[in-house]
Protein backbone atom coordinates (compact mmCIF):
# COMPACT_ATOMS: atom_id res chain seq x y z
CA UNK A 1 0.00 0.00 0.00
CA UNK A 2 1.19 3.44 -1.00
CA UNK A 3 2.57 5.52 2.04
CA UNK A 4 2.49 8.96 1.78
CA UNK A 5 5.36 9.02 3.86
CA UNK A 6 7.36 7.20 1.59
CA UNK A 7 8.84 3.61 1.94
CA UNK A 8 9.50 2.87 5.37
CA UNK A 9 12.39 0.62 6.20
CA UNK A 10 13.03 -1.22 8.92
CA UNK A 11 15.55 -3.28 10.84
CA UNK A 12 15.72 -6.94 8.82
CA UNK A 13 15.19 -5.37 5.32
CA UNK A 14 17.74 -5.99 2.71
CA UNK A 15 18.43 -2.28 2.15
CA UNK A 16 18.29 -1.41 5.94
CA UNK A 17 21.70 -1.86 6.59
CA UNK A 18 23.32 -0.34 3.04
CA UNK A 19 21.00 2.98 3.77
CA UNK A 20 22.23 2.82 7.47
CA UNK A 21 26.28 3.38 6.38
CA UNK A 22 27.91 6.28 4.70
CA UNK A 23 30.32 5.84 1.30
CA UNK A 24 32.79 5.89 4.02
CA UNK A 25 32.17 2.99 5.54
CA UNK A 26 33.83 4.14 9.12
CA UNK A 27 30.28 5.80 9.55
CA UNK A 28 27.39 3.39 10.65
CA UNK A 29 23.82 3.87 12.17
CA UNK A 30 21.40 1.81 13.41
CA UNK A 31 18.47 3.91 13.43
CA UNK A 32 14.62 2.85 14.21
CA UNK A 33 13.70 2.87 10.64
CA UNK A 34 14.73 4.97 7.27
CA UNK A 35 12.34 6.60 5.37
CA UNK A 36 13.09 6.48 1.40
CA UNK A 37 11.05 9.74 -0.22
CA UNK A 38 10.63 10.50 -3.89
CA UNK A 39 8.71 13.69 -3.48
CA UNK A 40 8.38 16.75 -1.45
CA UNK A 41 5.31 15.99 -0.34
CA UNK A 42 6.71 12.15 1.06
CA UNK A 43 9.72 14.17 2.46
CA UNK A 44 7.80 17.16 4.14
CA UNK A 45 4.92 14.01 5.74
CA UNK A 46 8.44 11.98 6.65
CA UNK A 47 9.77 14.35 8.26
CA UNK A 48 6.17 15.56 10.20
CA UNK A 49 6.05 11.51 11.45
CA UNK A 50 9.96 11.57 12.71
CA UNK A 51 8.88 15.24 14.35
CA UNK A 52 5.66 13.83 16.31
CA UNK A 53 7.19 10.14 17.21
CA UNK A 54 10.15 12.26 19.35
CA UNK A 55 8.83 15.59 20.05
CA UNK A 56 11.43 16.38 22.74
CA UNK A 57 14.30 15.45 19.66
CA UNK A 58 15.81 13.32 22.00
CA UNK A 59 17.73 11.37 18.98
CA UNK A 60 18.74 13.08 16.15
CA UNK A 61 16.88 13.14 12.15
CA UNK A 62 19.18 13.30 9.56
CA UNK A 63 19.00 12.95 5.95
CA UNK A 64 20.95 11.51 3.15
CA UNK A 65 21.46 12.39 -0.26
CA UNK A 66 24.62 10.28 -1.88
CA UNK A 67 25.64 9.34 1.27
CA UNK A 68 29.08 10.97 0.98
CA UNK A 69 29.68 12.96 4.19
CA UNK A 70 32.99 12.47 5.09
CA UNK A 71 32.14 12.86 9.26
CA UNK A 72 29.33 11.05 10.88
CA UNK A 73 27.15 13.65 10.41
CA UNK A 74 24.50 11.73 8.95
CA UNK A 75 25.40 7.89 10.10
CA UNK A 76 26.23 7.38 13.31
CA UNK A 77 24.29 5.99 16.69
CA UNK A 78 22.64 8.73 17.56
CA UNK A 79 20.29 8.88 15.07
CA UNK A 80 17.08 7.62 14.97
CA UNK A 81 15.29 8.51 11.72
CA UNK A 82 17.41 8.71 8.79
CA UNK A 83 15.49 10.16 5.63
CA UNK A 84 16.85 9.39 2.30
CA UNK A 85 15.99 11.41 -0.55
CA UNK A 86 17.91 9.27 -3.43
CA UNK A 87 14.80 8.39 -4.92
CA UNK A 88 13.91 11.85 -6.30
CA UNK A 89 16.35 12.86 -8.51
CA UNK A 90 14.67 14.28 -11.36
CA UNK A 91 16.10 17.40 -13.57
CA UNK A 92 13.81 19.50 -15.97
CA UNK A 93 12.92 22.53 -17.34
CA UNK A 94 10.43 24.33 -14.62
CA UNK A 95 9.01 27.12 -17.03
CA UNK A 96 6.86 28.38 -14.05
CA UNK A 97 10.00 29.17 -12.27
CA UNK A 98 11.98 29.67 -15.24
CA UNK A 99 14.84 27.90 -14.21
CA UNK A 100 16.12 24.26 -14.37
CA UNK A 101 14.87 22.51 -11.10
CA UNK A 102 17.54 19.64 -9.90
CA UNK A 103 16.11 17.52 -6.81
CA UNK A 104 18.43 16.86 -3.89
CA UNK A 105 18.52 12.81 -4.67
CA UNK A 106 20.12 13.74 -7.82
CA UNK A 107 23.61 12.61 -8.69
CA UNK A 108 26.77 14.17 -10.22
CA UNK A 109 26.32 11.65 -12.49
CA UNK A 110 22.47 12.49 -13.34
CA UNK A 111 24.04 16.00 -13.88
CA UNK A 112 26.61 15.02 -16.43
CA UNK A 113 23.87 12.70 -17.99
CA UNK A 114 20.71 14.61 -17.86
CA UNK A 115 21.32 18.15 -17.63
CA UNK A 116 24.66 18.65 -19.45
CA UNK A 117 23.88 14.84 -22.18
CA UNK A 118 20.46 15.88 -22.76
CA UNK A 119 19.97 19.53 -21.90
CA UNK A 120 23.48 20.73 -23.03
CA UNK A 121 23.68 22.93 -19.72
CA UNK A 122 26.63 22.94 -17.65
CA UNK A 123 26.26 23.09 -13.59
CA UNK A 124 29.92 23.30 -12.51
CA UNK A 125 30.44 21.22 -9.48
CA UNK A 126 32.21 18.05 -8.59
CA UNK A 127 33.47 14.77 -10.70
CA UNK A 128 32.76 12.26 -8.51
CA UNK A 129 29.29 10.86 -10.00
CA UNK A 130 28.32 9.04 -6.94
CA UNK A 131 28.10 12.25 -5.04
CA UNK A 132 24.33 13.70 -4.23
CA UNK A 133 23.67 17.17 -5.26
CA UNK A 134 21.93 17.75 -2.01
CA UNK A 135 24.71 18.39 0.43
CA UNK A 136 27.38 18.97 -1.88
CA UNK A 137 25.43 22.41 -3.26
CA UNK A 138 24.13 23.66 0.12
CA UNK A 139 28.25 23.48 0.83
CA UNK A 140 28.68 25.51 -2.20
CA UNK A 141 30.19 23.09 -4.84
CA UNK A 142 33.02 22.81 -6.53
CA UNK A 143 35.21 21.48 -9.81
CA UNK A 144 36.98 20.99 -12.90
CA UNK A 145 35.01 23.58 -14.57
CA UNK A 146 34.89 26.04 -11.20
CA UNK A 147 38.02 28.14 -12.81
CA UNK A 148 35.68 28.65 -16.12
CA UNK A 149 32.22 29.37 -14.76
CA UNK A 150 32.71 29.66 -10.56
CA UNK A 151 31.07 27.64 -8.22
CA UNK A 152 27.73 25.98 -8.35
CA UNK A 153 26.26 27.97 -6.32
CA UNK A 154 26.86 30.48 -8.03
CA UNK A 155 23.86 30.03 -10.20
CA UNK A 156 21.30 29.42 -7.45
CA UNK A 157 18.18 30.72 -8.20
CA UNK A 158 15.81 28.73 -5.26
CA UNK A 159 15.40 26.16 -3.19
CA UNK A 160 12.77 24.20 -1.40
CA UNK A 161 13.20 22.95 2.03
CA UNK A 162 11.47 21.33 4.83
CA UNK A 163 11.48 23.22 7.93
CA UNK A 164 10.36 22.45 11.56
CA UNK A 165 8.86 25.79 12.89
CA UNK A 166 9.04 26.88 16.44
CA UNK A 167 5.53 25.33 17.29
CA UNK A 168 6.84 22.11 15.61
CA UNK A 169 4.48 21.94 12.39
CA UNK A 170 6.85 20.67 9.81
CA UNK A 171 6.35 23.24 5.98
CA UNK A 172 7.52 23.20 2.65
CA UNK A 173 9.33 26.49 2.44
CA UNK A 174 11.07 27.88 -1.00
CA UNK A 175 13.15 30.98 -0.73
CA UNK A 176 14.39 32.45 -4.02
CA UNK A 177 17.64 35.28 -4.67
CA UNK A 178 14.79 38.01 -5.40
CA UNK A 179 13.27 36.99 -2.03
CA UNK A 180 13.76 39.73 1.05
CA UNK A 181 14.51 39.26 4.79
CA UNK A 182 13.95 36.04 6.28
CA UNK A 183 13.46 34.30 3.15
CA UNK A 184 16.12 35.11 1.38
CA UNK A 185 18.29 34.75 4.32
CA UNK A 186 17.17 31.11 3.87
CA UNK A 187 18.24 31.32 0.27
CA UNK A 188 21.84 32.22 1.28
CA UNK A 189 22.01 30.34 3.86
CA UNK A 190 21.99 27.03 1.47
CA UNK A 191 24.88 28.77 -0.86
CA UNK A 192 27.38 27.68 0.95
CA UNK A 193 26.36 27.13 4.69
CA UNK A 194 26.32 23.25 4.51
CA UNK A 195 23.75 21.02 4.66
CA UNK A 196 22.28 19.23 7.49
CA UNK A 197 21.67 22.83 9.23
CA UNK A 198 18.40 23.97 8.07
CA UNK A 199 16.18 21.50 7.00
CA UNK A 200 15.47 18.84 4.18
CA UNK A 201 16.40 20.57 0.81
CA UNK A 202 14.02 18.57 -1.85
CA UNK A 203 14.56 20.69 -4.93
CA UNK A 204 17.24 23.44 -5.81
CA UNK A 205 16.64 25.80 -9.00
CA UNK A 206 19.40 27.26 -11.74
CA UNK A 207 19.72 30.16 -13.84
CA UNK A 208 21.76 31.39 -16.72
CA UNK A 209 24.01 27.85 -16.87
CA UNK A 210 26.53 27.71 -19.51
CA UNK A 211 26.45 25.47 -22.17
CA UNK A 212 28.66 22.43 -21.83
CA UNK A 213 31.33 22.13 -24.11
CA UNK A 214 31.77 19.77 -27.17
CA UNK A 215 34.38 18.53 -25.70
CA UNK A 216 37.50 19.25 -22.95
CA UNK A 217 41.52 18.99 -23.29
CA UNK A 218 41.78 16.45 -20.68
CA UNK A 219 45.79 15.26 -19.46
CA UNK A 220 46.90 13.08 -17.15
CA UNK A 221 50.52 12.23 -16.41
CA UNK A 222 52.96 11.78 -13.93
CA UNK A 223 56.32 11.61 -12.07
CA UNK A 224 57.95 8.72 -10.39
CA UNK A 225 58.71 8.79 -6.76
CA UNK A 226 62.01 6.86 -7.32
CA UNK A 227 63.48 9.16 -9.91
CA UNK A 228 62.63 12.76 -7.95
CA UNK A 229 64.90 13.94 -5.14
CA UNK A 230 63.70 16.75 -2.54
CA UNK A 231 64.68 19.86 -4.76
CA UNK A 232 62.57 18.23 -7.72
CA UNK A 233 59.84 17.85 -5.12
CA UNK A 234 59.88 21.45 -4.46
CA UNK A 235 60.07 22.72 -7.84
CA UNK A 236 56.94 20.71 -8.81
CA UNK A 237 55.01 22.21 -6.07
CA UNK A 238 56.39 25.50 -6.39
CA UNK A 239 55.65 25.55 -10.40
CA UNK A 240 52.43 24.37 -10.18
CA UNK A 241 51.34 27.03 -7.32
CA UNK A 242 53.10 30.13 -9.10
CA UNK A 243 51.38 29.02 -12.11
CA UNK A 244 47.92 29.74 -10.42
CA UNK A 245 49.20 32.69 -8.78
CA UNK A 246 50.48 34.32 -11.97
CA UNK A 247 47.25 33.21 -13.35
CA UNK A 248 44.44 33.82 -10.56
CA UNK A 249 42.03 35.49 -13.24
CA UNK A 250 40.64 39.29 -12.96
CA UNK A 251 37.60 39.81 -10.99
CA UNK A 252 36.10 41.99 -14.38
CA UNK A 253 37.51 40.23 -17.46
CA UNK A 254 38.42 36.62 -18.65
CA UNK A 255 41.12 38.09 -20.40
CA UNK A 256 43.86 35.95 -19.64
CA UNK A 257 44.19 32.68 -21.74
CA UNK A 258 44.58 30.43 -18.58
CA UNK A 259 41.86 31.65 -16.65
CA UNK A 260 39.66 28.49 -17.72
CA UNK A 261 42.21 25.98 -16.95
CA UNK A 262 42.01 23.38 -13.94
CA UNK A 263 44.78 21.81 -12.60
CA UNK A 264 45.04 19.18 -10.01
CA UNK A 265 48.33 18.21 -8.81
CA UNK A 266 48.42 14.68 -6.63
CA UNK A 267 50.91 14.60 -4.13
CA UNK A 268 51.24 10.82 -3.50
CA UNK A 269 53.14 9.10 -0.56
CA UNK A 270 56.51 7.50 -1.72
CA UNK A 271 54.94 4.59 -1.50
CA UNK A 272 53.09 5.21 -3.91
CA UNK A 273 54.19 4.91 -7.91
CA UNK A 274 53.73 8.27 -9.10
CA UNK A 275 52.77 12.12 -8.35
CA UNK A 276 50.40 12.86 -10.39
CA UNK A 277 49.37 15.73 -12.50
CA UNK A 278 45.96 16.05 -14.28
CA UNK A 279 44.73 19.14 -16.42
CA UNK A 280 41.72 20.12 -18.05
CA UNK A 281 40.54 22.83 -20.74
CA UNK A 282 37.11 23.51 -22.69
CA UNK A 283 38.14 22.42 -25.84
CA UNK A 284 36.05 24.91 -27.27
CA UNK A 285 38.89 27.70 -26.23
CA UNK A 286 41.11 29.10 -28.79
CA UNK A 287 44.18 27.16 -29.25
CA UNK A 288 43.31 24.71 -26.39
CA UNK A 289 45.20 21.52 -26.67
CA UNK A 290 48.50 24.29 -27.15
CA UNK A 291 47.35 26.16 -23.71
CA UNK A 292 47.44 22.25 -21.60
CA UNK A 293 50.81 21.45 -22.94
CA UNK A 294 52.46 24.76 -22.40
CA UNK A 295 51.00 24.44 -18.86
CA UNK A 296 52.05 20.93 -18.23
CA UNK A 297 55.51 22.09 -19.68
CA UNK A 298 55.75 24.95 -16.91
CA UNK A 299 54.78 22.59 -14.29
CA UNK A 300 57.68 20.40 -15.19
CA UNK A 301 60.08 22.96 -15.91
CA UNK A 302 63.27 22.09 -13.42
CA UNK A 303 62.92 18.78 -12.74
CA UNK A 304 64.85 16.10 -13.23
CA UNK A 305 62.44 12.96 -13.75
CA UNK A 306 60.62 12.64 -16.66
CA UNK A 307 57.05 12.54 -17.13
CA UNK A 308 55.35 9.60 -17.88
CA UNK A 309 51.64 8.27 -17.84
CA UNK A 310 49.40 8.33 -15.04
CA UNK A 311 48.08 4.58 -14.94
CA UNK A 312 46.72 5.21 -11.13
CA UNK A 313 43.53 5.45 -8.92
CA UNK A 314 43.19 8.22 -5.69
CA UNK A 315 40.30 7.55 -3.50
CA UNK A 316 37.25 8.54 -4.90
CA UNK A 317 38.18 9.55 -8.04
CA UNK A 318 38.72 6.99 -10.78
CA UNK A 319 40.80 8.85 -13.26
CA UNK A 320 41.02 7.93 -17.00
CA UNK A 321 44.47 6.58 -18.12
CA UNK A 322 45.73 9.84 -19.71
CA UNK A 323 48.91 10.85 -21.53
CA UNK A 324 51.31 13.06 -21.00
CA UNK A 325 50.48 14.86 -24.30
CA UNK A 326 47.09 16.42 -24.40
CA UNK A 327 44.10 14.56 -25.63
CA UNK A 328 40.63 16.04 -27.03
CA UNK A 329 38.08 13.79 -24.90
CA UNK A 330 34.99 13.74 -26.51
CA UNK A 331 31.84 14.96 -23.54
CA UNK A 332 29.99 11.94 -24.82
CA UNK A 333 33.01 9.44 -23.28
CA UNK A 334 33.33 11.94 -20.13
CA UNK A 335 29.27 12.00 -19.09
CA UNK A 336 29.10 8.22 -19.55
CA UNK A 337 31.73 7.30 -17.41
CA UNK A 338 31.29 4.06 -15.10
CA UNK A 339 30.48 4.35 -11.55
CA UNK A 340 32.69 4.24 -8.54
CA UNK A 341 32.08 0.66 -7.12
CA UNK A 342 31.08 0.10 -3.37
CA UNK A 343 33.56 1.91 -1.50
CA UNK A 344 35.18 -0.74 1.13
CA UNK A 345 38.05 1.92 2.29
CA UNK A 346 37.83 3.98 5.14
CA UNK A 347 38.84 7.38 5.07
CA UNK A 348 39.71 10.66 6.95
CA UNK A 349 40.05 14.01 5.32
CA UNK A 350 40.86 17.42 5.72
CA UNK A 351 41.40 20.73 3.80
CA UNK A 352 42.28 24.15 3.17
CA UNK A 353 42.55 27.20 1.13
CA UNK A 354 45.54 29.10 0.13
CA UNK A 355 45.70 32.80 -1.00
CA UNK A 356 49.02 32.21 -1.83
CA UNK A 357 52.01 29.93 -3.16
CA UNK A 358 52.61 27.34 -0.35
CA UNK A 359 55.18 28.64 1.83
CA UNK A 360 58.66 26.65 2.08
CA UNK A 361 57.76 25.84 5.76
CA UNK A 362 54.40 23.97 4.15
CA UNK A 363 56.66 22.50 1.56
CA UNK A 364 58.54 20.96 4.30
CA UNK A 365 56.12 19.52 5.88
CA UNK A 366 54.90 17.74 3.15
CA UNK A 367 58.01 16.32 1.67
CA UNK A 368 58.19 15.31 5.72
CA UNK A 369 55.15 13.16 5.77
CA UNK A 370 55.19 12.00 1.94
CA UNK A 371 58.44 10.33 2.36
CA UNK A 372 58.27 9.13 6.08
CA UNK A 373 59.59 5.70 5.70
CA UNK A 374 56.59 2.93 5.55
CA UNK A 375 56.07 -0.67 5.42
CA UNK A 376 53.91 -1.45 2.69
CA UNK A 377 51.77 1.36 0.77
CA UNK A 378 50.17 4.25 2.34
CA UNK A 379 47.02 4.99 0.73
CA UNK A 380 47.48 8.91 1.41
CA UNK A 381 47.38 11.87 -0.89
CA UNK A 382 47.70 15.97 -0.64
CA UNK A 383 45.43 16.71 -3.96
CA UNK A 384 46.52 20.52 -4.26
CA UNK A 385 43.27 22.14 -6.60
CA UNK A 386 43.41 25.27 -8.43
CA UNK A 387 40.96 27.91 -7.82
CA UNK A 388 40.14 31.11 -7.96
CA UNK A 389 39.40 32.96 -11.88
CA UNK A 390 35.40 32.97 -11.75
CA UNK A 391 35.40 31.56 -8.59
CA UNK A 392 36.32 35.16 -7.49
CA UNK A 393 34.11 37.28 -9.41
CA UNK A 394 31.74 36.84 -6.82
CA UNK A 395 32.52 39.28 -4.02
CA UNK A 396 32.37 38.07 0.16
CA UNK A 397 28.93 38.02 1.12
CA UNK A 398 27.10 37.68 -2.12
CA UNK A 399 27.01 34.07 -1.24
CA UNK A 400 27.51 31.65 2.12
CA UNK A 401 31.12 30.60 0.56
CA UNK A 402 33.22 33.84 2.28
CA UNK A 403 36.58 32.12 0.80
CA UNK A 404 36.54 34.22 -2.89
CA UNK A 405 40.16 35.35 -3.16
CA UNK A 406 42.53 32.32 -2.96
CA UNK A 407 44.55 30.71 -5.49
CA UNK A 408 44.79 26.95 -4.43
CA UNK A 409 42.31 24.45 -2.25
CA UNK A 410 43.87 21.62 -0.85
CA UNK A 411 42.29 18.37 0.14
CA UNK A 412 44.55 16.23 2.73
CA UNK A 413 43.01 12.56 2.23
CA UNK A 414 44.29 9.23 3.53
CA UNK A 415 42.57 5.65 3.41
CA UNK A 416 42.46 2.13 4.84
CA UNK A 417 40.70 -1.15 4.88
CA UNK A 418 38.00 -0.70 5.83
CA UNK A 419 38.13 -4.56 8.32
CA UNK A 420 41.63 -3.01 9.67
CA UNK A 421 42.01 -0.36 12.35
CA UNK A 422 43.00 2.65 11.16
CA UNK A 423 43.95 4.54 14.06
CA UNK A 424 47.44 4.65 12.80
CA UNK A 425 46.42 6.17 9.09
CA UNK A 426 45.05 9.05 10.84
CA UNK A 427 47.33 10.22 13.37
CA UNK A 428 49.86 10.15 10.14
CA UNK A 429 47.34 12.41 8.87
CA UNK A 430 46.76 14.36 11.81
CA UNK A 431 50.71 14.91 12.21
CA UNK A 432 51.08 16.29 8.76
CA UNK A 433 48.44 18.35 8.67
CA UNK A 434 49.32 20.28 12.00
CA UNK A 435 52.94 20.43 10.99
CA UNK A 436 51.98 22.17 7.52
CA UNK A 437 50.31 24.88 9.41
CA UNK A 438 52.26 24.64 12.79
CA UNK A 439 52.94 28.25 12.72
CA UNK A 440 48.95 29.12 12.78
CA UNK A 441 48.13 26.53 15.19
CA UNK A 442 47.78 23.22 13.28
CA UNK A 443 45.62 24.63 11.06
CA UNK A 444 45.07 27.16 8.22
CA UNK A 445 43.71 30.51 9.69
CA UNK A 446 42.24 32.92 7.82
CA UNK A 447 45.41 35.70 7.34
CA UNK A 448 47.22 36.47 3.87
CA UNK A 449 48.65 33.18 3.14
CA UNK A 450 45.66 30.75 3.99
CA UNK A 451 42.08 30.95 4.50
CA UNK A 452 40.62 28.69 6.28
CA UNK A 453 38.99 25.05 5.22
CA UNK A 454 35.96 24.08 3.11
CA UNK A 455 32.53 22.40 4.87
CA UNK A 456 32.27 20.06 2.29
CA UNK A 457 35.21 18.16 3.04
CA UNK A 458 34.34 18.83 7.00
CA UNK A 459 36.71 17.71 9.54
CA UNK A 460 35.85 17.13 13.59
CA UNK A 461 39.21 17.70 14.40
CA UNK A 462 39.01 21.64 13.73
CA UNK A 463 36.27 21.76 16.74
CA UNK A 464 39.44 19.95 19.28
CA UNK A 465 42.04 21.55 21.66
CA UNK A 466 44.40 18.59 20.93
CA UNK A 467 44.33 19.55 16.88
CA UNK A 468 43.25 23.26 16.92
CA UNK A 469 45.60 25.66 19.28
CA UNK A 470 45.16 28.46 17.09
CA UNK A 471 42.29 29.94 18.96
CA UNK A 472 40.47 30.45 16.42
CA UNK A 473 37.12 28.03 16.12
CA UNK A 474 35.74 26.12 13.79
CA UNK A 475 32.78 27.82 12.64
CA UNK A 476 35.71 31.06 11.22
CA UNK A 477 37.62 28.62 9.34
CA UNK A 478 34.54 27.16 7.90
CA UNK A 479 32.62 30.35 7.02
CA UNK A 480 34.50 33.56 7.99
CA UNK A 481 32.84 36.97 9.28
CA UNK A 482 29.66 34.99 7.77
CA UNK A 483 28.74 33.06 10.69
CA UNK A 484 26.71 35.08 12.75
CA UNK A 485 24.58 35.04 9.63
CA UNK A 486 24.29 31.99 9.79
CA UNK A 487 23.01 31.79 13.18
CA UNK A 488 20.37 33.92 12.94
CA UNK A 489 19.25 31.57 9.69
CA UNK A 490 19.19 28.93 12.21
CA UNK A 491 17.44 30.54 15.11
CA UNK A 492 14.57 31.18 12.24
CA UNK A 493 14.40 28.28 10.28
CA UNK A 494 15.51 25.80 12.56
CA UNK A 495 14.50 27.30 16.00
CA UNK A 496 14.10 23.83 17.98
CA UNK A 497 17.82 22.57 16.75
CA UNK A 498 15.87 19.45 15.15
CA UNK A 499 18.74 19.31 12.41
CA UNK A 500 22.28 18.90 14.06
CA UNK A 501 25.68 17.01 13.90
CA UNK A 502 28.77 17.41 15.61
CA UNK A 503 29.32 20.97 13.26
CA UNK A 504 26.16 22.04 13.00
CA UNK A 505 25.63 25.96 12.50
CA UNK A 506 24.94 26.72 16.56
CA UNK A 507 22.05 29.21 17.56
CA UNK A 508 23.27 32.78 18.64
CA UNK A 509 20.26 32.76 21.17
CA UNK A 510 20.80 33.54 24.75
CA UNK A 511 21.07 30.20 26.78
CA UNK A 512 20.67 28.18 23.43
Amino acid sequence: MWDPAGVKIERGHVRYEPLSRGYNPRWTATPDYIRVVSTPEETRNALREAVREDPDFDRRITVRSGGHCYENFVCSPDVRVIIDVGMMDRIYLDRDMDAVCVEAGATNGDLNGKLAGKLGLLLPGGSCPTVGVGGHISGGGFGLFSRQHGLTIDYLHAVEVAVVTGNKQVRLITATADDDGDLHDLWWAHTGGGGGNFGIVTRYWFRDLPSVPSAVVRSEAGWKWEKLNEQDFRTLVGNFCTFFKDHRGNAATAEDPYSALFGILLLTHKSRDKIGLIVQLDADIPDAELLVRDFITYVGNGVSAPLTDLEEHYGDHPLLIGSKDATVVDWELMKNRPPVPVNEEAGKYKSAYMRQVLPTDQVTALWNGLTEPYEGVRNGVVQIDSYGSAVNRVKPGETAVPQRDSILKLQHQVYWQNDTDGALHIEWLRKLYQNMYTKTGGVPIPNETTDGCYISYPDVDLSSNTWNKSGVPWSTLYYGDDYPRLQQAKDRWDPNNVFSHAQSIESALPDA
